[in-house]
């Protein structure tokens, strides 16, 4: 029996796949809401003293920043992209989730991250 850990669409799910006699798989699927992992210091910077915001941006799955479309003090709604991640080959926009005003940017373009790395900060 194997364990997986998937993220889709932002929701986190554990797969369980046991083989059966024939070779077949039977997947096991139900959604988590674990806590994010703690990045590891080289996935992404300390957040800057003074300049981080209250509200946090992670990353959902690990990836490599493709391009970083706001700067600090942007304005943004919420959806709005704040920046890109290539995550399996495909470009993954990260959002704000919620309106407010991006407070820091902690990575930088081509910079590779892990699952739940903080990304950048807002305030609202």
């Amino acid at each position: 029996m194997k364990s997986y850990t998937i993220t889709v669409n932002g929701n986190v799910y554990d797969v369980t796949v046991e083989e059966n006699g024939a070779g077949a798989a039977a997947p096991s699927a139900a959604p988590v809401r674990a806590a994010a992992p703690t990045p590891t210091p080289a996935a992404a910077p300390a957040p800057a003293a003074g300049g981080a915001g209250s509200i946090k941006i992670e990353a959902g799955a690990a990836g490599k920043v493709f391009s970083i479309d706001k700067k600090a003090g942007d304005a943004v709604k919420k959806g709005d992209t704040v920046l890109v991640l290539e995550v399996m080959k495909m470009e993954t926009p990260v959002v704000a989730p919620e309106d407010g005003t991006v407070a820091s940017i902690e990575v930088s373009a081509g910079q590779a991250v892990e699952a739940g790395a903080l990304l950048a900060t807002m305030n609202n």
